[in-house]
């Protein structure tokens, strides 16, 4: 069991996003985490002192889901604007644009070796690309509503995805058949996840609940309802034994799944929580919301998981313990009424070891290398260091340029054309070419896949001719 247990500290704030923080991912090394907003950028954040934040700028709508790639060198975000990006930050803002779906992209995610990205859509599809030739591979499409969520298993063997159709779809990778769907869901699922092991899977959604999966037998392994409003978000521990979830009741909670209860209420955020993570250590966790912050808190509740917890754990899943363990009885104030759990408050500000408002360079794009091979122009300007949108901060300029720039002065809520300075009837005119060359393309694979046909059909042709010509010649 656990023994010396700490309660959660927050132990800093990141403040720079203009808009609701949609989606969170720490570096494997702990020195970064990366964030995704409803203000179109992308933000990496240093946990190293007196390094200053990026800000990438490329999406032209809000940014639905970032991570970090498995090596750390790339990031990959998603976005309404029906596009993924995949950014090499050290390369002043260079990304790769991913013509990914025909409507807003709702989750990106990469597999463990790093080889490839899920992403889900509004277009009711899930799709599987590669990462270094960025070639698209192929669909799922069996969801009848929405897709919000998507993930590889973490032997990369399965993919799970969530709908707005009520339904989770288990897939095999190799095969591309559903193998099994979860129909037990009352509301919207927003977020699906895999257990650290990869039997078992954990959802969440708009009607309160958190359920887990097995996914070998397709059986409810436990159920909570402890959350006041809709689950956004929810992420594992590194150990399998603890689960945390993000709220609209502007909460967090963590759970216990070895014990199956409750263990802590945190509160903090000013509205709405929308994503949240574990570091891959576990020794932190991150969340962000609706009030534009980030919070890194400091875990310390796994420092003292017993060798006998880790053994159960390599044995069996934690949470694989029978139903009877699990517990659906929430009290009004939201915390179980068989067990007893700390609710934690914000009510000092946190220590903050690379101060409370670091300085942020915004990264314009560079020459973008589409998925299809073909490239959009450059531009140039200047690259400004910003604060942090608060009453009395300005922006505050820096004597350093870079190559390739992108002027940002104007307001970020302005369409990216407007911030480049190039005239809208320029990149309108631009955009039609670009739409035509994408049907041109289209047009050109179908006629190749007719010729293909053709071609076999003409092989079967001869074929035939050949034997009628051998009857003929044969003993009258």
């Amino acid at each position: 069991m656990i023994s010396s247990v700490g309660d959660p500290v927050l132990d800093r704030c990141f403040r720079g996003h203009r808009d609701t923080v949609t989606s969170l991912d720490f570096s494997h090394n702990m020195k970064q985490l990366v964030s995704g907003s409803m203000d179109a950028c992308v933000m990496v954040w240093h946990f190293k002192a007196n390094l200053r934040a990026y800000r990438f700028v490329g999406h032209k709508d809000a940014v639905t889901s970032v991570q970090f790639s498995p090596s750390g060198q790339l990031i990959v975000s998603a976005s309404r604007d029906k596009t993924v990006r995949l950014w090499v930050p050290t390369l002043k803002g260079q990304s790769t644009v991913f013509k990914a779906h025909t409507a807003a992209v709702r989750s990106v995610a990469f597999s463990s070796d790093g080889q490839e990205l899920i992403t889900a859509s509004d277009d009711k599809s899930v799709k599987l690309w590669t990462v270094h030739r960025q070639k698209f591979l192929f669909s799922l499409n069996q969801h009848s509503n929405w897709v919000r969520c998507a993930k590889f298993s973490p032997d990369g063997r399965l993919i799970v995805s969530a709908s707005d159709d009520r339904t989770v779809r288990v897939w095999d990778r190799s095969s591309r058949a559903c193998i099994h769907v979860f129909k037990e869901h009352e509301g919207i699922v927003n977020y699906v996840d895999f257990h650290p092991n990869g039997t078992s899977i954990a959802t969440g959604g708009t009607n309160n609940t958190i359920k887990i999966w097995d996914v070998r037998t397709n059986k409810l392994l436990q159920y909570y309802q402890l959350h006041n409003d809709g689950i956004n978000g929810l992420s594992f521990h590194s150990s399998g034994s603890y689960l945390i979830t993000a709220a609209n009741d502007s909460t967090l909670k963590v759970l216990d799944l070895v014990e199956g209860r409750l263990f802590f209420t945190l509160h903090g955020h000013a509205g709405p929580v929308i994503a949240v993570a574990f570091s891959h250590s576990g020794a932190y966790f991150a969340s962000g919301g609706s009030d534009a912050q980030i919070m890194i808190w400091k875990t310390n509740f796994d420092t003292a998981i017993s060798e006998t917890t880790a053994s159960h754990k390599r044995q069996n899943p934690p949470h694989c313990r029978s139903e009877d363990r699990s517990y659906n009885h929430a009290s009004p104030s939201g915390t179980l009424q068989h067990t007893r759990s700390s609710q934690i408050h914000l009510t000092a500000e946190p220590r903050d070891f690379v101060s409370k408002n670091p300085k942020i360079l915004e990264m314009g794009p560079a020459t973008l290398r589409r998925c299809d091979g073909r490239q959009t122009p450059r531009f140039s300007g200047s690259v400004h260091a910003t604060q942090p949108s608060k009453p009395g901060l300005q922006p505050n300029s820096i004597n350093k340029q870079f190559a390739i720039e992108v002027d940002v002065k104007e307001p970020l809520h302005q369409p990216l054309e407007e911030r480049m300075s190039v005239p809208t009837e320029f990149v309108n005119t631009l955009e039609h070419v670009v739409n035509q060359l994408d049907v041109l393309t289209q047009t050109v694979t179908i006629l190749e896949q007719r010729l293909t046909v053709t071609e076999d059909k003409l092989q079967e042709c001869q074929k035939s001719l050949r034997r009628i010509e051998c009857q003929n010649l044969g003993p009258s």
